[in-house]
């Protein structure tokens, strides 16, 4: 008798066990639970083509998150930009969307919702991130000609591009952008997908990005670390293997505005990236494309700590180009500024070497 109590009794644990697993689990911090007049904005079903839908502005408030998500929506698709007239419609109905959302946005009009911001953040991601074109020299199989005497490469796809990268720019900037919340979608692996990019050859591209990173930078201090250790990589990788990356200027405009803010007294980690980094961006040969920024960001440097002269002036000695006139009358100028800024003690440290390779460059044959 008392086996048959307890076997029912199992019978009917494991009945209970199953009943409580088929039913949703019920969290104890659900929308409804917090507050039953609030509507949580759910994602809408995916669309399935591209369809115009209501104006923001003409749609109730209670209405506007689920509408700005399904404008989100129709932003993730992409087309074939190689034919103009291929899907014309489409193309249209994305780019006024895109337009529209840049002045929600802007216009601070509505808040939008975390929710929201996740699907705007894997929108613009969709469009931005995506595998560049083989460089010009890379197509005819051809070595790299001088890249100041290449034609620049214009993407087909910027009408929608530059939209999608106007309204990145609008929400980070946007006071109503709370850093806490974006720093969850805007992470560090949105911004090296982000830096990636600075390797394409449309300049247009390129000048959106040295904005974007540049305010990012302003905005999220807890990735400014991360943000100067990724463009080092950058820069290694340019200096010691490839010797080619098209977006190096627009880095050292980004760098020159950091340096510009650096504290005194410099941290050890600044300085060993003027030594690692910036110094050695002398070696690669198309160094005129980005001589002028890597200039100003070595006077930076000396102009905030005199004592730093003598370590530039022996690297600019130690990578003085030997056959390359041109070169040599870039390492002239900067010299000339790098001197201008020196101390009298750190003058005297470096001037046997200074003058050696002065009298060398005064027997040049060249007429500069």
């Amino acid at each position: 008798m008392f086996k048959k109590i307890i076997k029912g009794s199992r019978k009917h644990s494991k009945s209970d066990s199953t009943d409580a697993s088929s039913r949703p689990p019920r969290s104890g911090n659900t929308g409804s639970d917090l507050n039953p007049h609030l509507v949580v904005p759910m994602l809408p079903p995916p669309m399935s083509a591209v369809e115009p839908l209501p104006l923001l502005r003409d749609t109730p408030v209670s209405e506007r998150q689920n509408l700005f998500m399904r404008k989100l929506q129709i932003c993730c698709f992409l087309f074939d930009f190689t034919d103009v007239l291929k899907s014309a419609r489409e193309k249209e109905i994305k780019r006024q969307t895109l337009l529209e959302l840049v002045d929600y946005i802007q216009s601070g009009s509505g808040k939008i919702t975390e929710i929201c911001q996740e699907e705007m953040i894997k929108m613009v991601g969709i469009n931005i991130f995506r595998s560049l074109p083989p460089a010009s020299h890379e197509n005819t199989g051809q070595g790299a000609s001088d890249p100041e005497e290449e034609e620049p490469y214009l993407d087909p796809t910027w009408p929608h591009l530059q939209i999608v990268y106007e309204l990145l720019l609008r929400y980070v900037v946007s006071s109503d952008t709370d850093t806490k919340v974006a720093k969850k979608y805007i992470d560090h692996s949105f911004i090296l997908k982000l830096l990636d990019l600075f390797d394409s050859e449309d300049p247009r591209e390129r000048e959106f990005l040295k904005t974007i990173l540049h305010r990012i930078y302003g905005k999220f201090m807890v990735h400014r670390p991360f943000i100067r250790k990724a463009i080092n990589n950058i820069f290694y990788r340019f200096i010691y293997e490839t010797e080619r990356h098209s977006g190096t200027g627009e880095l050292l405009e980004i760098l020159g505005s950091i340096i510009n803010g650096f504290a005194l007294p410099m941290k050890e980690e600044h300085k060993l990236f003027l030594v690692r980094a910036l110094i050695p961006l002398h070696k690669p040969k198309p160094i005129a494309m980005y001589h002028q920024q890597l200039s100003y960001c070595i006077i930076q440097f000396v102009e905030k700590d005199y004592k730093l002269a003598d370590t530039v002036i022996r690297g600019l000695l130690k990578y003085w180009p030997l056959t390359n006139c041109q070169k040599e009358v870039l390492f002239l100028g900067e010299l000339e500024e790098v001197l201008e800024a020196t101390q009298s003690a750190e003058f005297q440290r470096c001037m046997v070497p200074l003058f050696r390779q002065i009298a060398r460059c005064l027997n040049s044959l060249h007429f500069q």
